[in-house]
């Protein structure tokens, strides 16, 4: 139970159909870092600098017990990051600065019993305790939307920005970067009514942080439901064929639905593409068997057109060596004599084709040749 109202803001709750939801920061009114931790302590330090020239140097036991109590005071700010804390603080430091300057009595807080030489130091460090929170730093690539006393006061970054204390607050820090969102749609009816499960991925980017805030609610569950619907609007629209053969059609036509509704929230959707589409067991198979009796298919008719396309060459060259003896025995002995040089020497061929090309008796010359080569070099051998 929160009851000084210090704690933060409960996160809405995520939607279960996005998959991959960014953390979500709480609400706040501030962001305190670092930077605003050095920045209370160099004006605090100012303020005991203004006091130690004016009027000499403080005591070390009220330094260390101011800087101390502004230390629990930035830890109480980087807990809890609102204005309330602002409050508990200042009479806390209070407090702690009255009890460091040694007043006395039961009534030293209303007795105004102090040395004027703390005040400098004791209004630096107030001073601190007011600005720390108030001075903000703001990423180059994010904007901040500001409010003032609860209505829109206007958008600021990215660098250094001022708050003005108690009345404004940072309603939302806007990545204007481009961002990714990846969603599903679960059995998507195409048009010839198969049951298909999609997994795409939208890139977009907002360019009006304004917009984007004030016009709805959460912009990136706007994005991801109005992503699923445009999915489902656009699948049920084309065959499955069509679907998987003609896929930037179907990315185009899903972008221009989700530009001209997610534009009047300063949100533009850049590009929308699948990951996934998953089919069912069933009709995986039937596919797969007719992609491969297709490719067989074109398998056998390439096969054919190089067959037609040899028998065509041949009716050519037949057509060249008709009327022309010569010409066809000298193919022949080529033929041959390939065939003596790259096999050996015994060469099977049609007797019809030793009769038309009349090569019978040159076989018979070019064995005998061989044989009396192949003796002589026995004889030789024997010889030696």
């Amino acid at each position: 139970m929160d009851i000084f109202g210090l704690g933060a803001r409960k996160p809405a709750a995520v939607n279960p159909r996005i998959i991959n939801p960014p953390a979500r920061a709480s609400g706040r009114d501030f962001s305190f870092g670092i930077f605003s931790f050095l920045l209370m302590f160099l004006v605090a330090s100012a303020g005991a600098a203004a006091g130690g020239l004016a009027f000499g140097a403080l005591s070390p036991a009220v330094l260390v017990r101011g800087y101390a109590a502004l230390t629990l005071v930035a830890l109480l700010y980087a807990l809890y990051p609102c204005w309330n804390a602002l409050l508990y603080a200042l009479l806390f430091e209070m407090a702690a600065l009255f009890a460091a300057t040694g007043l006395r009595g039961e009534w030293a807080m209303l007795a105004y019993e102090l040395d004027v030489s703390q005040l400098p130091f004791i209004a630096g460090v107030m001073i601190a305790v007011v600005v720390g929170p108030s001075i903000q730093v703001v990423a180059q690539w994010d904007k901040v939307l500001v409010l003032r006393l609860g209505r829109f006061h206007r958008v600021k970054g990215p660098g250094p920005i001022f708050l003005a204390p108690l009345i404004d607050r940072c309603a939302a820090v806007v990545d204007t970067r481009i961002r990714v969102t990846d969603f599903s749609a679960e059995r998507i009816l195409t048009r010839d009514t198969v049951p298909i499960h999609v997994d795409a991925l939208a890139f977009w980017m907002i360019w009006d942080a304004q917009k984007a805030i004030l016009e709805v609610e959460d912009f990136l569950e706007a994005v991801t439901l109005s992503a699923q619907t445009a999915l489902r609007d656009s699948v049920g629209k084309y065959s499955l064929s069509t679907l998987l053969a003609e896929r930037d059609t179907l990315y185009r036509e899903i972008q221009g639905i989700l530009d001209a509704k997610t534009n009047p929230w300063g949100i533009t959707i850049l590009s929308v593409e699948f990951v996934d589409i998953q089919l069912p067991k069933d009709l995986e198979d039937v596919m797969s068997k007719q992609a491969q009796a297709e490719r067989e298919k074109k398998a056998r008719l390439l096969l054919a057109e190089a067959e037609e396309d040899v028998a065509a060459h041949f009716v050519a060259a037949a057509e060249s060596y008709r009327g022309n003896p010569e010409a066809l025995r000298l193919r022949g002995m080529a033929m041959v004599y390939d065939a003596i040089k790259t096999r050996g020497s015994m060469v099977l061929l049609p007797s019809g084709a030793l009769q038309d090309m009349n090569i019978g008796s040159v076989l018979g010359t070019v064995g005998l040749v061989k044989g009396e080569m192949e003796r002589a070099a026995s004889d030789a051998a024997g010889e030696a």
